[in-house]
């Protein structure tokens, strides 16, 4: 007979912390899966679970209601930072948390900052490193902290850093229990809610088999790479099936790794008569497989998101991509057949980037016929292997946060590139084609969609209005999308 579980703590919080006012649409449609994973695996271990997700939470982004609520009821708190956007919010919140109740901290982020998350958090006891559902149930069964891998915690004025945990077979870990959370995830624009379409997300393999230079989390001492590990097709479309959501987002880094085992999920969603619009990430290198494509359409995938991250053959090797400019110009004239809305992610100012060649990026994207563009300015992480290159670059500068820049293009000229980028693409005419092609190409867009769209863009307008005129850019915005666009 199985002993009976100890129970230590009576009510847990796991707790995503970005607020809503200051995310982006984007950020706003999907789940916070891997907080859900982590959360799901302590069902059994603990009394109570809460799930808080600040972007949905109106009354706890009060952070004097969020602190009542956590002194009245809860005794530990699980916080997941996976994005590097809010992070100085994000400390003083943390900061700002009862002294008397444990604070467990881990996501992507906090595991590639955790010697800076220590110094600027000094109310966090635990950081849990990579992966964390075997870890979080030992840490809530009460294990002695030294004997729990994957972990770093405070010992006095110490940080120990405990040995990696190894990783688990990811068929063994529990879906996400969707029951914990206390919203759905709507398609919102600028908070204003335009349809009632359920945004959901699924994770059907961890890790990626490529090594872009851009991307760190290899090469950090305290994390792990994890190699490319898939879970079974039957699991994963068995999770599709039961989901309420009518639109999907495949997390992995590259859903078709394995175009076979691409063709397998969309088979088994076709032959069980799945109806959902499905959206995933991949390499342009997906145009070589015509069959998948075909499969991928039928069986309802409607958006890939592709990272491009340059037009310029030099960049993308400086970057390890591992193709060129006529290869994207190539695999592109493939994918355009295809009726599949597609949105490609650039990285402008990179390391001896001209003005000019930034600005090319959105002349590109129309050249090759991206629908949509999203672009961010090059990062520097600590571990990142492009540091000793902007080190060794002369007039290049890296700031503790990884900001990168230089004496020719500062943060503020930097942001204002960016902006030009957004509006030479974003113009007028732009939003009708998008508006076109998801309609009537992809047909992601249902009529009654399309209906709530329209009724709800007076509010939208409005917010965005609203927006541009407390940040001081209305005036700008209303040129570049109008005037100089004209």
């Amino acid at each position: 007979m199985a002993s009976e579980v100890r129970i230590k703590y009576k009510h847990a919080l796991f707790l995503n912390p970005y607020i809503e006012r200051n995310a982006t649409n984007t950020m706003m449609l999907f789940p916070s899966i891997g907080l859900e994973y982590v959360a799901t695996s302590a069902k059994g271990l603990v009394d109570k679970i809460t799930l808080l997700d600040l972007r949905y939470e109106k009354d706890f982004s009060d952070t004097d209601k969020l602190l009542e609520f956590i002194s009245s009821s809860i005794d530990i708190i699980c916080v997941g930072i996976g994005w590097d956007r809010q992070f100085e919010e994000i400390c003083h919140l943390l900061n700002r948390m009862p002294d008397n109740i444990p604070l467990v901290v881990g996501g992507y982020k906090a595991t590639e900052k955790v010697e800076e998350l220590f110094k600027t958090c000094p109310r966090i006891d635990i950081i849990v490193r990579g992966e964390g559902e075997e870890t979080i149930k030992e840490i809530f069964k009460g294990v002695a902290l030294k004997d729990i891998l994957g972990i770093s915690y405070r010992e006095g004025d110490s940080i120990i850093h405990n040995p990696n945990r190894p990783l688990p077979d990811i068929d063994s870990l529990a879906v996400p229990d969707r029951t914990l959370r206390r919203n759905e995830y709507f398609f919102l624009v600028n908070g204003v809610k335009v349809a009632n379409i359920i945004f959901d997300s699924v994770l059907s393999a961890r890790g990626c088999p490529f090594d872009c230079k851009f991307c760190t989390f290899s090469l950090n001492p305290l994390g792990q790479k994890r190699n490319y590990a898939a879970r079974s097709v039957d699991s994963v479309v068995n999770e599709i099936q039961g989901l309420k959501a009518g639109v999907v987002l495949f997390s992995d880094d590259n859903l078709f790794v394995n175009p076979k085992r691409g063709e397998e999920i969309c088979d088994l969603i076709i032959e069980r008569k799945i109806r959902k619009r499905f959206i995933a990430q991949a390499r342009i290198e997906i145009a070589r497989y015509p069959r998948l494509l075909e499969k991928m359409v039928k069986a309802g995938f409607k958006a890939l998101l592709i990272g491009i991250e340059s037009p310029h053959d030099w960049i993308l090797t400086q970057l390890n991509k591992g193709f060129n400019q006529e290869a994207i110009r190539k695999y592109f004239a493939v994918l355009k057949e295809y009726p599949i809305f597609y949105s490609g992610y650039f990285i402008y100012g990179n390391i001896g980037e001209t003005e000019e060649e930034m600005l090319y990026i959105p002349q590109f994207a129309k050249e090759i016929g991206v629908d949509a563009i999203a672009c961010n300015k090059l990062r520097i992480e600590k571990f990142s292997p492009l540091k000793e290159l902007a080190q060794n670059s002369p007039g290049y500068h890296v700031t503790v946060k990884g900001e990168l820049y230089s004496d020719m293009y500062s943060h503020a000229a930097l942001k204002k590139i960016g902006r030009k980028i957004k509006f030479s693409f974003y113009t007028p005419s732009r939003y009708v084609k998008i508006l076109w092609k998801n309609i009537f190409v992809t047909k992601f867009c249902t009529f009654s969609e399309i209906l709530s769209l329209f009724l709800a863009f007076p509010r939208i307008l409005a917010s965005v209005i609203i927006r541009e005129k407390q940040t001081g850019r209305l005036k700008d915005s209303l040129k570049r999308t109008f005037i100089r666009n004209a």
